[in-house]
């Protein structure tokens, strides 16, 4: 009996599955030990901070009237707390929510660098080692195995270094409510209740396919490298761009145009290199002179901002660059033969 062949929507899930077995140390496990490591080392902190404040507070005491000295020690949040204006808790609910930005940063961070170096040795490692004849004896089209890199580097990679980021900023919060119910504060009070992780973690999540996009001029240009380059992929890949920045900037070429060196470093340099930052010109632009009082960092990040960069042409012109230099990537891969 005849076997019937797999779907195409099958073959792909097997491809992706591929790259994240092959690549889970970098797609798993280094955005989950870089949340792990910040974790400890807030952990850390706040050991150091409760030891410096319990010496402070026992060598702090008041005289009185009759020549008595009185010690005072402790911190009681709970009565800073019902103290506190409406000001003051706004200030709060500002201040937790850049807390728990920072405290997800770290997984952000290293999946710059994985995505980066994933693209970039994508297409040349498996020349490298001889496996890409193993992997064309297959029924396999080069137009489906480029793009699940092309999947795996602009939705596996952020997705999990996405979980991980919540994942920390949780835990985070976690043990600050544990130091604040050592100081006899309500963590529901002081924590949970002014700040907005629920509304952080689904904006940073619905975020994924904006930066998804956005990423596409670099994934397309480093692969394009890794699919052309003989050897030292990350030279040519670097290299290419900067020197061509400088030559522009050096014999004023963007004056023909009507522009300057800045705009070809803005819009073409960094485009190739920097796409893998989760971070638009659009969004530096609102960033500059934003408010993060209040509920200003939430504004910053709630998905109705974040979308709005699909507004902007730049996005989706280099959107349509970074498609081209993925299907000539995919040509280079199918005629490429390191003999």
């Amino acid at each position: 009996m005849a076997r019937t062949p797999a779907h195409r929507t099958h073959r792909f899930a097997l491809l992706l599955s591929r790259e994240f077995w092959e690549h889970r140390g970098g797609f798993l496990w280094a955005p989950v030990i870089a949340g792990a490591i910040s974790l400890l080392l807030t952990a850390v902190f706040f050991v150091i901070g409760m030891v410096a404040m319990r010496r402070a507070d026992s060598d702090a005491g008041i005289f009185l009237d009759d020549g008595t000295r009185m010690s005072i020690n402790g911190l009681d949040l709970g009565v800073l707390a019902a103290q506190m204006s409406a000001e003051d808790k706004a200030q709060l609910a500002a201040g937790i929510d850049v807390a728990m930005m920072m405290s997800s940063s770290w997984p952000y961070i290293v999946m710059v660098f994985v995505m980066f170096f994933y693209c970039l040795g994508a297409l040349y490692d498996e020349r490298k080692d001889r496996s890409v004849l193993f992997w064309k004896s297959l029924p396999l089209s080069d137009g489906e195995t480029v793009l699940s890199k092309v999947v795996s580097a602009v939705v596996t990679i952020p997705v999990m270094a996405t979980l991980a980021a919540v994942a920390t900023m949780l835990l985070f919060l976690v043990m600050l409510s544990v130091l604040v119910m050592i100081h006899g504060g309500s963590p529901w009070e002081l924590i949970w209740g002014p700040g907005h992780p629920l509304a952080i973690s689904l904006s940073v999540l619905a975020a994924i396919p904006v930066y998804a996009i956005w990423a596409l001029p670099t994934v397309g240009w480093l692969m394009l490298c890794s699919a052309w380059a003989r050897s030292v992929p990350f030279l040519w890949a670097v290299l290419v761009p900067v020197l061509s920045g400088v030559f522009v900037a050096m014999f004023s070429v963007m004056r023909i145009f009507g522009l300057d060196a800045q705009w070809f470093w803005s819009n073409i340099v960094a485009r190739m290199l920097l796409g893998v930052v989760p971070m638009t010109g659009h969004d530096l632009t609102r960033l500059d002179g934003a408010d993060f009082g209040g509920s200003g960092l939430l504004h910053l990040i709630q998905p109705a901002a974040v979308y709005s960069n699909l507004l902007q042409p730049a996005t989706w012109i280099g959107a349509a660059a970074g498609v081209a230099m993925l299907l000539l990537a995919t040509r280079l891969r199918r005629w490429r033969d390191e003999g």
